[in-house]
């Protein structure tokens, strides 16, 4: 053994360990965060993907044994496994902020919210991004007028990687771009999950302050695994003035108050909310009830964040590829820019 042994020596010696993941070593991947030399102790800090990844245990044991063939058998080998995501690496690492917007069930405008908010966002200064994981019902695609078009693809560390389309200011990825619009999709559990996986690791997002998921409506695969898998900043629930949308959304909010699941719910935005007649401009007809969504966001503890009111020109506006927010001068487009002033500061809150 070396009388003194140097982190360039040990760093030599790391070149020899592959992550065959990759197909490379782990010193030329970046994986090594740090090395401590004391006499014969050497320790030595690996980040990994993941943690529970089979590899992890091949690059340890292959780390222990090139250290102790270079310098012996008598010095003692520490490696510690780091996951990206508690080094603030990864696909995600740029992004500070992902707001999940869900419902409990479908129809409540839950893609019109997610749409107009990201776009809200990135009125307001911010880098935004948004993902269209609303695996049956992929409509982002539409209303951001990009229908038809596909992500760019770039390749990184021999890995490729989706490159989001941009409209409106905002990066746009939906599993809608790689699905005809007249194809059923027809996937168990895994496959949904394997290509949502693949829309959040697999892209290049790059520097985000907002990553805005346009979820599937109900507590399914997909909302497990973002739960379970990824850092949420918050929620925003959508729901309508019924009862039986309420009942609903109440569901769907309680899943993220489970204690392994527990994520911030940001507050609640009524959609639908009520009628105002062009020609009555300070009249509101309830169409849909009043007082639900009050009474759920009384019971969750958690503000009402904005109502939007039953427009023509939403719809519109969405199927136009222009989400109504964009029109500045608009009733429905300034609610939408207090709403995303709204998810701000309950962010800051937290």
């Amino acid at each position: 053994m070396s009388k003194f042994i140097t982190n360039h020596d040990v760093t030599a010696v790391l070149k020899e360990v592959i992550f065959f993941a990759k197909q490379n070593n782990i010193v030329d991947l970046n994986m090594i965060d740090n090395i401590e030399i004391v006499g014969t102790n050497i320790k030595v800090s690996v980040v990994f993907p993941k943690l529970d990844d089979p590899s992890v245990g091949i690059v340890y044991n292959s780390i222990v044994k090139a250290l102790k063939e270079k310098f012996g058998q008598e010095i003692n080998v520490e490696v510690l496994p780091i996951a990206e995501k508690d080094k603030g690496l990864g696909p995600l690492s740029g992004v500070k902020n992902i707001i999940a917007v869900i419902a409990g069930k479908g129809g409540v405008g839950k893609s019109t919210v997610a749409s107009n908010l990201a776009i809200a966002l990135s009125k307001s200064g911010h880098s935004v991004g948004i993902l269209d994981a609303d695996i049956m019902g992929p409509s982002v695609p539409i209303m951001f007028g990009v229908e038809g078009q596909q992500p760019g693809v770039i390749e990184r560390e021999g890995k490729q990687l989706m490159v989001p389309l941009e409209n409106h200011g905002v990066k746009i990825l939906s599993l809608g771009f790689f699905v005809q619009p007249d194809q059923a999709l027809m996937w168990r559990g895994s496959m949904i999950n394997n290509a949502f996986n693949q829309l959040m690791k697999d892209s290049e997002w790059g520097n985000l302050d907002f990553l805005v998921i346009d979820m599937p409506p109900g507590t399914g695969d997909i909302q497990l695994t973002l739960a379970q898998s990824y850092n949420i900043r918050g929620t925003v629930l959508v729901t309508t003035p019924q009862k039986v949308a309420t009942a609903d959304v109440r569901r769907a909010a309680m899943m993220y108050r489970q204690d392994k699941l527990t994520i911030p719910l940001l507050g609640l935005v009524e959609n639908m909310s009520y009628f105002t007649p062009d020609e009555l401009p300070n009249k509101k007809y309830y169409i849909f009830g009043k007082g639900a969504t009050d009474e759920l966001a009384k019971e969750l503890d958690i503000p009402v964040l904005g109502r939007i009111p039953i427009k023509e020109q939403i719809v519109e506006s969405g199927d136009g590829g222009t989400p109504i927010v964009l029109d500045e001068n608009s009733i429905v487009g300034k609610s939408f820019i207090e709403i995303a002033k709204n998810v701000q500061n309950e962010i800051n809150k937290l």
